[in-house]
């Protein structure tokens, strides 16, 4: 029986690292995908064609983390999927936190300087949420994808994300603390775990345990 394909994408800012603890069963083969540059005034559907390009496989399972969840999302519009896993991050539109709503509104997301993403505590705190400042010697090596340009689009994309419905038999993995999506703004379904957004590096053997069983299972 050929392995399952799992291809996993990182999340805003993130690179494929974010994945190097993972130690599934060999009846999955990991296939890591990562950042490539936008284009001008790109649409999210687009970008999300363009990564599709990458995936050589048949229905393949597709794992996003964070920004990289509603990327897969968008990819699952346009091939057909196994499975689509998120982790740490949002179903739909209403999922979005009060501060990005508002920047909906106000477009005030377009005046931030992203080049403050080239200071990594900052960097840190906005790809990982709260209280991650105290380990930042050890993350600061999964966030490579500064590029300003990329930053603003990501930024954008994720403010006016368009979907209203949430997708059929999505699988949705969360941690309890997230700062970054707060649990009390989703609508189930949804796994609780313990952790907050960076539960994709700190809860590792929580997803080589679990992640099977829940695949299995869905």
């Amino acid at each position: 029986m050929d392995p399952i394909p799992l291809y996993c994408m990182p999340g805003m800012a993130a690179n494929s690292k974010i994945f190097e603890n993972f130690n599934l069963p060999p009846i999955f083969e990991i296939n890591l995908l990562s950042w490539i540059p936008p284009k001008k005034d790109e649409s999210l559907s687009s970008y999300a064609e363009r990564m599709c390009e990458r995936v050589t496989h048949k229905d393949p399972i597709l794992l996003g983390v964070s920004f990289g969840g509603i990327i897969v999302q968008e990819m699952a519009k346009l091939i057909s999927v196994n499975k689509v896993v998120i982790v740490s991050s949002i179903k739909n539109n209403s999922e979005l936190p009060f501060t990005m709503k508002m920047a909906q509104k106000t477009n005030i997301h377009k005046f931030l300087p992203t080049q403050w993403i080239n200071n990594i505590d900052h960097l840190a705190l906005f790809a990982f949420g709260k209280g991650i400042k105290k380990r930042i010697a050890l993350y600061q090596r999964y966030l490579s994808e500064r590029d300003p340009e990329y930053l603003n689009w990501a930024i954008d994309k994720l403010v006016h994300w368009k979907q209203d419905k949430i997708q059929k038999d999505i699988i949705h993995i969360h941690g309890v603390s997230d700062t970054v999506f707060p649990i009390n703004n989703l609508k189930a379904p949804f796994v609780k775990i313990k952790g907050g957004h960076a539960i994709i590096i700190t809860q590792a053997k929580w997803f080589n345990e679990e992640l099977p069983k829940i695949l299995k299972k869905n």
